[in-house]
């Protein structure tokens, strides 16, 4: 088809609204739209690929795996650089990175005040310390901000997807102190993989990429009159801690670990510290 065949079918398709409807929706879509068709022709898409997506686009979303997708192919990542440039452009400089929220956020977890233990004691994984503060643009201690955590145990499963785990492990919401400190206790989290059946990994055999990603702890940190901040921390070591499928690894967000000793269980914990 010839680009004047083409913008009349697109100016068809516009010209079929019956009444106004929302006209930033209709912006993007009809951008989408556009962009699909002219890919669609440069390309040489043929029928047959053509349903072969729209149908591999149903599977992912009945599995639940469109956020896993939207992830490894790096639109979580593309919006955080968008929103790190535009804050460059206006003059909002340091804080912690951000990074991806990722899809396996749930709601509602119970509120501690200070310190929280995130693990229900029967995960075997190696005990895990964490340390943090939450200061303001200013540098001044953030009192009462949440700072809300989530993470895979040592299976790399999540608490809510994974049923075999009580409601909320591995999941706390922490108001820090005055002096904007919190804490919690927990496990340390191992990598996981894409379900290594599944839509996502479906899509990245045929990349030719893998579907892994680097033990990690996620948090939103928020508080009045603040912008929340969505990031992860990497727990250092990981095989793929540069090599993430979802391209969240970030500077400043590999805090040190180490090892210390838990003397009431007599264990070796994992310890971070993060400023």
């Amino acid at each position: 088809m010839n680009k004047q065949a083409i913008d009349a079918l697109l100016q068809k398709i516009n010209d079929s609204a019956i009444n106004e409807g929302n006209p930033r929706t209709k912006q993007i879509v009809n951008r989408i739209v556009r962009d699909l068709f002219y890919t669609i022709e440069d390309l040489d898409v043929q029928p047959d690929e053509f349903w072969t997506a729209l149908n591999y686009l149903g599977d992912a979303g009945r599995s639940g795996e469109l956020g896993l997708l939207a992830a490894g192919l790096g639109f979580e990542h593309f919006l955080d650089l968008r929103m790190d440039e535009a804050e460059a452009k206006a003059g909002v400089e340091g804080g912690t990175p951000r990074t991806i929220e990722g899809p396996l956020y749930v709601a509602g977890a119970p509120v501690s005040d200070g310190h929280a233990r995130l693990d229900d004691g029967t995960d075997p994984g190696q005990t895990l310390v964490m340390r943090g503060r939450v200061f303001g643009e200013d540098g001044k201690p953030l009192a009462n901000a949440l700072v809300e955590v989530w993470h895979a145990n040592h299976l790399g499963n999540y608490s809510y997807f994974d049923k075999s785990q009580p409601a909320f492990n591995l999941r706390r919401s922490i108001r820090t102190d005055a002096e904007g400190k919190y804490s919690f206790r927990s496990v340390v989290p191992v990598g996981y993989s894409v379900p290594p059946q599944g839509q996502t990994q479906l899509l990245l055999d045929q990349l030719g990429r893998h579907g892994h990603r680097p033990a990690h702890i996620h948090f939103f940190v928020s508080a009045p009159g603040f912008r929340k901040l969505t990031t992860q921390i990497n727990i250092d070591g990981d095989p793929y801690l540069w090599d993430d499928f979802a391209f969240a690894t970030r500077d400043g967000l590999v805090p040190a670990v180490r090892q210390a000793e838990v003397r009431k269980a007599n264990r070796t914990a994992w310890t971070v510290s993060s400023r």
